[in-house]
């Protein structure tokens, strides 16, 4: 093969790796623990969402994978990126999630969904110069299919902890705390805390074991394993429909647990929803 003909081919293979690099990172949440200066960040209620990356163009995943989102869904959008959650409301996870991952969007289940967004990921300020930038960019704004998550302020540990109990009253799943002074940055952090009144984390299934009793020829419970090699089993949390059809081999789960024994095993597990992402 000549110098021509192979630089070329080089130059075609980094064009396709390029093409296919992943997006970039996204900020990954801490926990909230009492003790924490609540006055330097920003509280939201935390959306029981899908997390999506708007780049100027297209909707992708948490993986980098291309939301299927009709156009007329993405009309008026801003053209720059932008980190939040795709969302149906309260309680209406399931069809959000088979609403995102369809290859062929459904155009009446799009309708009953939002892009709320929560920060500016390429934007260089701090949380509190991005949070302005944002009521900047959505003043005025007229499209019904994206919207700003709305920002606030605590004075202390107790007054977040009345604010965390009125959002799960009314059907919400928590809280999310933004640090004023931080900057954008991929990976997981405390600039960005979760606050909950239980633990969740995700784990992939590695086998179906068996259900025994009223559950006999259904699933009994999930072997899976956590990203740091721990397995265990997940029992409950199952619908009848989800012990029929379980959760692939190789799906990742999420699950929400109360603390960990002595040996590091998440206590009282129990399964939440597989992770929608396309």
């Amino acid at each position: 093969m000549g110098r021509f003909r192979l630089f070329a081919l080089l130059i075609a293979l980094a064009q396709v790796a390029a093409a296919a690099a992943p997006q970039p990172g996204l900020t990954l949440a801490g926990v909230y623990s009492r003790g924490i200066d609540v006055t330097r960040y920003w509280v939201s209620e935390k959306l029981d969402g899908v997390r999506a990356r708007w780049d100027g163009a297209a909707l992708y995943s948490r993986r980098g994978n291309r939301f299927n989102a009709p156009p007329w869904f993405v009309e008026g959008f801003p053209n720059v990126p932008l980190d939040g959650e795709l969302w149906a409301g309260r309680g209406a996870f399931e069809m959000l999630s088979g609403t995102v991952r369809r290859t062929r969007p459904d155009d009446a289940a799009w309708r009953r969904v939002r892009f709320m967004v929560f920060d500016l990921p390429a934007d260089p300020a701090d949380f509190n110069g991005r949070l302005r930038r944002l009521r900047d960019l959505f003043a005025g704004r007229q499209s019904p299919h994206i919207g700003l998550v709305e920002q606030f302020r605590v004075a202390d540990h107790a007054e977040l902890m009345a604010v965390l109990d009125r959002v799960v009253a009314a059907g919400g799943e928590g809280l999310m705390l933004h640090d004023g002074n931080a900057r954008y940055r991929a990976g997981r952090t405390n600039d960005l805390l979760k606050l909950k009144r239980h633990d969740d984390a995700e784990a992939v299934v590695v086998a179906h074991l068996p259900g025994r009793g009223r559950y006999a020829g259904l699933l009994g419970s999930l072997l899976v394993e956590t990203p740091d090699g721990r397995r265990f089993r997940l029992g409950s949390g199952f619908s009848d429909d989800e012990r029929r059809r379980p959760p692939p081999v190789g799906a990742t789960v999420t699950y929400k647990y109360f603390g960990l024994t002595r040996n590091g095993i998440p206590r009282f597990a129990s399964f939440l929803r597989v992770r929608p992402d396309p």
